[in-house]
């Protein structure tokens, strides 16, 4: 059950609680993309977000708090996403090139969202960053084992040469995806994403060397 459909579900108030939920969470992203997370304060946020500090209190203990909750909720539908690119055609390649499509449209959807992020973590001095990435880790590793089953079945179905593990297959797919994405990310004037799976999939089954 998706949350527009959960949402028909819910009492009048709970809905309008919800909303209020993410416009403050849509206010907090702005501030932070603009201004940087230590420069943001609740009161702005409040602010930002046409809401009084004590409403905003109610829905969060702290700023850390709603940056936690602000990043695992993309955590959250990036993993459905591309899990759901996954599942959805029958052939693996296929299933590989949904999956780069489908990422690919994410991180052009959440540019601000991927950018706050990375620029928080690699400074380092974000105590949540400890706790926060667990649970990335977490998330990540249950998407690399579903990525690994599709390298498996096409390895069973004579799809793929069982050139390498299955995890390891997924691992060299999901950081060469990466490597092109965040490249774009920081200068996307000089490094295009990579709209064609193609791209990304050539350098993997094709290899560098003629034999």
């Amino acid at each position: 059950m998706g949350p527009r459909v959960k949402e028909q579900v819910l009492s009048r108030r709970e809905r309008e609680k919800l909303r209020q939920r993410r416009d403050m969470l849509t206010a907090a992203l702005r501030l932070f993309s603009e201004k940087g997370y230590h420069s943001v304060s609740m009161h702005e946020i409040a602010e930002k977000s046409e809401f009084a500090i004590g409403t905003l209190y109610k829905f969060f203990r702290n700023k850390e708090d709603l940056y936690r909750v602000l990043v695992l909720e993309q955590a959250d539908a990036i993993h459905d996403a591309l899990v759901g690119a996954l599942e959805e055609p029958r052939d693996e390649i296929e299933k590989l090139r949904n999956y780069i499509r489908v990422k690919s449209e994410f991180f052009r959807d959440n540019v601000s969202m991927i950018r706050l992020y990375f620029g928080i973590t690699q400074g380092g001095s974000f105590n949540l960053m400890t706790s926060l990435d667990a649970e990335m880790r977490r998330r990540y590793d249950v998407f690399l084992q579903i990525l690994a089953s599709v390298f498996e079945k096409g390895i069973r179905r004579k799809r793929f040469k069982k050139v390498a593990d299955p995890y390891h297959l997924a691992l060299a797919l999901e950081s060469q995806v990466n490597a092109f994405l965040f490249l774009w990310v920081y200068n996307p004037e000089r490094h295009p994403a990579p709209d064609v799976p193609e791209t990304v999939l050539k350098i993997l089954f094709d290899g560098l060397v003629e034999w």
